[in-house]
């Protein structure tokens, strides 16, 4: 029974890995990849070295960006291809060799059960991984908690590129960003269309070569789209908040200035007019917030409404694949 469920498994999921200059590691990414999955999938980011040409030889399917887009555009494109398939399961992951293609059974495994729509590979179920640098960890706690704010959820590794979709779930995502902060985006989208997400622990390798971005370059530009979009998804913490701080304070001057003036005080012009400032913009930005609100809770309802699937479990269509000698065949 545990064999023939592996081979559904195997028969349905399709794997996307984007690539940017991993002609070291791409080829036994690709071949391992390809002993849980039945399609890989290599987004070549406008690679300068050999990754296509290694990715090919090792049996996947390569689609070439003419040049580096980032990230967020390779999964579009990847999403996009395999939208156009009829695989059951999609499979995002790192092509550097992070990543352990043995997890893929483990990510897979809730889709197939019905007991989630998308699934998150995650260094931190149980805790903190010893293997993460200290710096890192630090920067993924700020930007973890930013996350899960924004999308009202409790995930413990935010940032992680090794999950699992199910083909329904391929319309909600907009990709927006274009670069590393598409995972962040994408947990947001899945919490927005209101998508079961479950978490698995997986292995990381950190002795490969990683990203070359600078950690903390990247961070800020992660978190700086997270507060950005904190504006339409979390308007009470974006403009309420910050707004009745705001009107606090221009109120706690005021009854400063009337204390005063009762004791025989002048009023000055400038304290006086910053007072009212702070209570005039506090006011404003905490109605904003709340219309904000209203209007979000709105939309999202409506968006859930769109993505809730009649039939979660969509009829697989046969796919065809080539071997080493461009022969095709097809698999159902």
């Amino acid at each position: 029974m545990g064999k023939e469920m592996g081979e559904l498994y195997k028969m349905t999921i399709t794997a996307i890995l984007p690539a940017y200059n991993e002609e070291v590691s791409i080829g036994s990414m690709v071949l391992h990849a390809k002993q849980h999955a039945d399609h890989v999938v290599v987004i070549d980011d406008g690679s300068k070295d050999r990754t296509s040409e290694v990715a090919q030889l090792a049996g996947a399917e390569v689609i070439r960006h003419p040049k580096n887009l980032g990230k967020g555009m390779s999964l579009k494109t990847g999403f996009e291809h395999v939208a156009k398939n009829g695989c059951k399961v999609i499979i995002t992951m790192d092509s550097d060799g992070q990543h352990d293609p043995d997890d893929i059974s483990k990510l897979v495994a809730p889709i197939f059960k019905g007991e989630a729509d998308i699934v998150n590979g995650s260094r931190y179920m149980n805790g903190t991984d010893k293997n993460t640098p200290f710096y890192r960890r630090i920067g993924q706690n700020i930007l973890d908690r930013a996350t899960n704010l924004n999308a009202g959820l409790h995930i413990t590794d935010t940032q992680s590129g090794f999950r699992a979709f199910a083909r329904h779930t391929l319309p909600a995502f907009k990709f927006r960003s274009s670069g590393l902060a598409i995972e962040s985006e994408m947990l947001m989208d899945a919490a927005n269309a209101g998508f079961r997400i479950k978490e698995v622990n997986i292995g990381v390798r950190y002795d490969v070569d990683c990203s070359s971005e600078n950690p903390i370059k990247h961070g800020l530009v992660v978190l700086a789209h997270v507060i950005n979009d904190m504006e339409l998804n979390r308007p009470l913490y974006y403009f309420t908040l910050p707004g009745a701080i705001s009107g606090i304070i221009g109120l706690a001057m005021g009854l400063n200035f009337l204390q005063s003036f009762y004791d025989g005080g002048g009023l000055q012009f400038g304290p006086t007019l910053i007072m009212i400032l702070l209570t005039l913009i506090g006011t404003f930005m905490v109605f904003t917030g709340i219309i904000l609100h209203t209007m979000s809770k709105l939309i999202n309802e409506n968006r859930k409404n769109i993505n809730r699937p009649s039939n979660p479990e969509p009829n697989i269509v046969p796919t065809v694949k080539c071997d080493s000698s461009n022969n095709s065949w097809k698999s159902s």
